[in-house]
């Protein structure tokens, strides 16, 4: 097979690449506690968002060895997004229960599920905004080694083993 030799732009992006996707699956973490830091599916209680919130964050300084600096500078960047992603959730429960209300009322009210789609559309884009904002913060914390631990965990994880 015919390789051509990559240049400094190229590695770069390649770099930049795997950095984002292991910092993708960091942020995670602290969806994933948002997602997950309650059982009932219903309101979240924050204390229990914190506590699963600073289980998770253990074992990832474990993991990535993080100086402790580096914990306290990753801590309220993970939790600071947490805290403010976890309205959306909120959101997307109510819209799940607009929209099998409008799907199952007795006429159809396409401008009604319309502008409920518009707003899920917003809240989503509102959402990715902080998400990557906050990837860029953990980016930036992180050594390049670091990353890399971060994304080859990342990478198992995804195809079926768990994180820790």
């Amino acid at each position: 097979m015919d390789q051509q030799p990559q240049t400094p732009l190229r590695r770069r992006f390649f770099r930049f690449a795997a950095a984002g996707a292991a910092l993708a699956g960091l942020s995670g973490l602290a969806w994933k506690a948002a997602a997950h830091g309650g059982r009932s599916g219903g309101p979240i209680d924050p204390a229990r968002l914190d506590e699963h919130l600073e289980r998770m964050l253990k074992h990832l300084y474990v993991e990535i060895d993080a100086t402790a600096a580096q914990q306290q500078k990753l801590e309220p960047i993970i939790k600071q997004a947490a805290k403010e992603l976890m309205p959306l959730r909120e959101k997307v429960r109510e819209a799940r229960r607009q929209g099998m209300e409008l799907l199952s009322a007795p006429s159809i009210d396409r401008a009604a599920i319309e502008r409920l789609r518009v707003e899920q559309i917003s809240s989503a884009d509102q959402a990715s905004k902080r998400f990557v904002r906050a990837l860029a913060d953990v980016a930036e914390v992180l050594t390049p080694e670091q990353r890399k631990i971060v994304a080859e965990r990342m990478q198992r994880r995804r195809h079926g083993h768990r994180w820790g």
